[in-house]
């Protein structure tokens, strides 16, 4: 068997591997963006059910809540979820493009221009590379969590820095960036985590589902506080879980078009490899009849 064919036999072999990395990579990317976004959608009702309870509280309150504005000379939060992994694309440099341009494409009522005074912070060693790359520095980094299990201790660790910076920073307005899923791949969100728009809920009202009144006995201070808290929880668990959606969809979609360029390169290897054999084939046949015709010549 000559080098070439002994060459191209080590290429087919590794492209095989590769492919059947690549077939459970997808395999696993598949079945991931199912669970998280069940995740998401499962805490769809209990944030509808958060979201009743703060319009009960507020309404029941004589005197209506005036929404903050944010200090512009005090620091903005901006956080920003990516991947620790690659192979997704452009999921990190999209998510960090949108988050640090000038305009945001939804609308905001404090700004719709990138603030001046921000604290960065990134989750996810893929796009925090790239946020040290467009800033020069951040604040926090953190890891991103690899299972639905592990949101919550996530979420937590957030919520105790946010906190944190609250106290020490005055941050007042804590923006998140993060992807999410959609049809035929993702697309960036922004969503205000603070300050709570504690008018906007009492105004919406939000239909209540019961013919009984609702009512409430606890302290309207200490229920406020209590449902704030499964607020943030909520809105911070949502992000996170739609990210790792958003990011197993982008790594499918790779993993499906890593996997059609190496069938097509599999196939034109395995041709060349065909015609290579075919033609050492002819030239070990050819080789034996021009002995064979020496031979009798010879005789």
């Amino acid at each position: 068997m000559s080098l070439n064919l002994e060459t191209l036999q080590k290429q087919i072999g590794s492209g095989e591997d590769l492919s059947s990395i690549v077939r459970t990579m997808k395999a696993l990317a598949a079945t991931s963006v199912h669970q998280y976004e069940k995740a998401a959608e499962s805490l769809d009702d209990y944030f509808h059910t958060v979201q009743l309870g703060l319009s009960v509280v507020l309404a029941s309150q004589t005197e209506i809540p005036v929404d903050p504005i944010p200090d512009p000379r005090r620091p903005t939060l901006m956080l920003v979820f990516g991947s620790d992994y690659g192979l997704v694309g452009r999921f990190n440099e999209q998510i960090v493009s949108y988050a640090l341009r000038d305009h945001w494409l939804e609308d905001d009522a404090d700004s719709d221009r990138l603030p001046g005074n921000r604290i960065i912070a990134g989750a996810g060693e893929q796009v925090v590379s790239r946020l040290i790359a467009a800033e020069g520095t951040m604040a926090d980094r953190f890891t991103m969590p690899t299972s639905i299990g592990a949101i919550t201790p996530f979420v937590q660790l957030l919520l105790a820095r946010i906190e944190a910076l609250r106290s020490h920073e005055g941050v007042e307005r804590a923006l998140l960036f993060y992807n999410r899923p959609r049809t035929g791949g993702f697309s960036p969100r922004r969503e205000t985590l603070l300050p709570v728009r504690l008018g906007d809920l009492r105004k919406r009202r939000l239909h209540w589902e019961s013919r009984s009144l609702p009512t409430f006995t606890m302290p309207p201070e200490s229920l406020l506080s209590a449902l704030l808290r499964q607020y943030f929880f909520v809105s911070l668990f949502r992000a996170c879980a739609l990210s790792l959606a958003a990011e197993n969809t982008s790594r499918l979609a790779a993993m499906q078009a890593a996997e059609k360029n190496i069938d097509e390169r599999l196939e034109w290897l395995k041709m060349i490899f065909q015609q290579e054999r075919q033609a050492a084939i002819t030239d070990e046949l050819l080789d034996i009849i021009s002995g064979f015709k020496a031979v009798r010549d010879r005789k």
